[in-house]
């Protein structure tokens, strides 16, 4: 299929560019930034796609440049729409109307020159935690204000899908972790165990679903293509390791010392607050022989990322 891509310079972004890019599929990957603005671990994701999609910089979901690239150079067959407003993300005064307004800016006028240029669905990237994806506790609330304007942007763009006619597809993603995340947990773990620390869970309790960021990639790329069958789903929240995050803190440990071949030592604090939901989960664990993934294969690849060692430091 020919593919276009928004979000391919983010973590998750740039797995499921090469797992479609692997699966065969003609992806071009639209950032927003010119390509030597960006640093550190996204420049690295960037650097890392160039040889593998056709990279589209300076271009913004919705802007002119964008609605020429759908309208000029179809047929198109998917629009994978992963990009997402995550600024201050983490913050409760996070700017949801206008998030909202950067995921869906133009979406009618986007829409409208997909189908015009043979487009068969949008596909979204979701969240686990917007309200009411995925099972858990609490009644599933919106996990937070990021969380709102993650399932307020899939309302709009589902809308507007059916009004374009091109069908819509939604990919909910969980706790993802591997090589080239940002400095998130399981990158605090190992940078606490490589430094010769103990690591800290100040949650242990907390009940998540974590997955490895190559799995989940190939199960991306398995639900774009069932779209090209016509016997796509239109929602699949794939699940990894779900569990609490002390358990989880301690399999990461296993799995990291035995091929890093150093101490993880492990604290797990008691919890006593629980400001967020205690279980978020997803509940449909990806056929993993179907999808060829390999669970150890994952772990070496992860070790080998963290091991030091410059040369390994390399996508794609």
């Amino acid at each position: 299929m020919r593919i276009l891509l928004t979000g391919a310079s983010s973590f998750t972004g740039s797995w499921f560019a090469h797992a479609l890019v692997r699966a065969g599929h003609e992806v071009t990957a639209t950032f927003r930034r010119e390509a030597d603005a960006y640093e550190g671990i996204r420049r690295a994701r960037v650097d890392g796609l160039a040889d593998h999609v056709r990279a589209l910089h300076g271009c913004t979901f919705g802007d002119d440049r964008f609605l020429a690239l759908l309208r000029d150079e179809g047929p198109w067959d998917l629009l994978c729409h992963h990009a997402a407003d995550v600024t201050n993300y983490k913050s409760p005064d996070f700017d949801v109307v206008g998030a909202v307004a950067a995921n869906t800016h133009r979406i009618a006028s986007v829409l409208a020159a997909l189908r015009a240029a043979r487009g068969r669905a949008v596909l979204l990237t979701g969240s686990v935690f917007e309200g009411g994806e995925g099972a858990g506790s609490e009644d599933l609330p919106h996990f937070s204000p990021y969380g709102l304007s993650k399932a307020l942007t899939a309302e709009v763009v589902a809308y507007e899908a059916a009004r374009a006619g091109v069908g819509f597809g939604k990919f909910v993603i969980p706790n993802p972790f591997g090589p080239f995340e940002e400095a998130r947990f399981t990158h605090s773990l190992v940078s606490s165990w490589l430094a010769g620390r103990v690591a800290t869970v100040g949650m242990p309790d907390y009940v998540r679903d974590n997955i490895h960021v190559s799995l989940l990639a190939r199960a991306y790329a398995a639900f774009a293509a069932g779209w090209a069958s016509g016997a796509g789903v239109r929602h699949l929240g794939p699940s990894g390791y779900v569990e609490s995050q002390g358990r989880f803190a301690q399999r990461f440990a296993r799995e990291m010392g035995a091929r890093l071949g150093i101490d993880c030592p492990l604290e797990l604090r008691a919890q006593s607050e629980f400001a967020e939901p205690r279980i978020r989960i997803n509940t449909e664990p990806p056929d993993v022989r179907a999808l060829g993934w390999d669970e150890e294969q994952a772990w070496d690849e992860l070790a080998n990322y963290y091991r030091p060692a410059p040369a390994l430091r390399k996508m794609g």
